[in-house]
């Protein structure tokens, strides 16, 4: 990769915490004699990231996502390793860099509660040195695209979570970041908002061509939005690359949907595989991955097949059995 937008080698981010035993007398304790233990929340991670790619940061909780995107953005200081975003070392916090990302964390807001929204848009403008000709026409583009026109001069608390989520966003972008960092952007929203809040993501990126990583729990956010993917667990890389690859690397079998004539007695289908769905006539039967041609065949010449389909695990559960330490 020429000239990554984001290049990460070797980073690790360790936090010293304090353990206190519990109690007045633990209180007392920790006063004179204190223990201490080191959280790993990255530990020696590498990946780089091109210009106009949008990237799934994906994990479950604690596996170092936010971590890894506020060290980009430099809100924490790595412990050791390389980072660097647009040739920047975000810990340095420069202006210059400053201006030229944004990070929007679903948890979070920068929104003021008791003023609208347009407000802030105002004060944003001013921290980052818009000009008024780029202002005007950065809100009425952002707020034609997410359908919030008609709520800017509304108070944020009288908002939606849908509502204030797409504010967010306008507010995040106003000067046209060339990196953008998602954190669970979609979080508590509905199945619409969702959607809608997915459609400007892709929209924004294939326009503006800004490099984003998205972190989400919602494997349809990933689905539908990144092609690469960097899964992340316990503060070590465990993937990088294609999602659609991701499937024939952790999952060891797959999923054969068989319709029959008749009724089948079970017993007869457990060496062709492990039953896993049984509805009369229909079954789902999981068989070992280079297995599966066979089994296809040995069904259609021993039983009454009426339809028969050969499938992927659904990447949803391959990914949450690979965090759950197990084999898929």
């Amino acid at each position: 990769m020429e000239d990554p937008v984001i290049k990460v080698k070797d980073l690790k981010k360790y936090y010293r915490i304090h353990q206190k035993e519990p109690g007045l007398a633990g209180s007392v304790k920790s006063l004179f004699s204190r223990k201490y233990y080191n959280v790993e929340a990255v530990n020696d991670i590498s990946f780089e990231i091109g210009e106009g790619e949008l990237v799934g940061f994906i994990g479950p909780n604690g596996a170092g996502k936010t971590t890894t995107l506020k060290v980009l953005s430099g809100l924490l200081y790595p412990t050791s390793g390389y980072v660097r975003v647009l040739g920047f070392e975000p810990f340095k916090r420069q202006p210059k860099f400053q201006k030229q990302f944004s990070l929007v964390m679903g948890q979070k807001n920068q929104l003021w509660w008791d003023l609208p929204a347009w407000e802030s848009f105002i004060l944003n403008k001013e921290i980052y040195e818009v000009p008024d000709n780029q202002f005007e026409t950065i809100v009425h583009e952002l707020s034609e695209m997410l359908e919030i026109k008609d709520i800017l001069k509304v108070q944020v608390r009288k908002l939606s979570l849908g509502q204030r989520m797409k504010a967010e966003l306008v507010a995040a972008l106003l000067h046209s970041p060339k990196v953008l960092f998602l954190d669970e952007p979609t979080i508590g929203l509905d199945v619409v908002a969702q959607k809608k809040m997915r459609d400007f993501v892709k929209e924004y990126n294939q326009q503006y061509k800004a490099t984003i990583i998205l972190t989400s729990h919602y494997m349809g956010d990933v689905k539908e939005l990144c092609k690469r993917v960097i899964v992340i667990d316990k503060g070590i890389i465990l993937y990088d690359g294609l999602l659609e690859k991701i499937v024939e690397k952790f999952a060891a079998h797959k999923v054969i949907k068989v319709d029959f004539e008749k009724p089948i007695d079970p017993e007869k289908l457990k060496n062709i595989g492990e039953i896993k769905e049984n509805e009369e006539m229909h079954y789902l039967i999981h068989v070992p991955r280079k297995e599966a041609p066979k089994r296809a065949a040995k069904l259609l010449d021993n039983f009454p097949v009426v339809d028969l389909t050969i499938e992927e695990p659904p990447i949803e559960d391959v990914i949450r059995q690979v965090f759950n330490g197990g084999k898929v």
